[in-house]
């Protein structure tokens, strides 16, 4: 579902959104949700990162699969921070669904 809202921004940032608007050929809307889907997934990184959240909760900050989670970590080189208990619980947990 698709909702409409109303936000309030500064002119440095409103002339950066239709720069980008017109450099990507769409509209300030679709940069906007662009720039929100980028600003999720670096959220998630970074808490990750930090070792604020785990895997789960850095997908879920991120609106991405667990699988497409670890890719993106990958790509920005970050390092697993998944402790060797957590690993056998999952493989323990993937013995119980199989």
């Amino acid at each position: 579902m698709t909702r409409t809202m109303s936000i309030r921004i500064d002119e440095e940032n409103f002339e950066f959104l239709n720069r980008l608007s017109k450099e990507e050929k769409g509209d300030v809307s679709k940069a906007v949700r662009e720039l929100v889907y980028k600003g999720r997934v670096m959220l998630a990184v970074e808490k990750y990162k930090k070792g604020e959240v785990s895997l789960g909760k850095a997908a879920e900050l991120a609106g991405l699969p667990v699988g497409q989670m670890m890719t993106t970590l990958s790509e920005f080189r970050v390092e697993s921070n998944l402790e060797k208990e957590d690993y056998l619980a999952s493989l323990e947990n993937l013995r119980k669904v199989w």
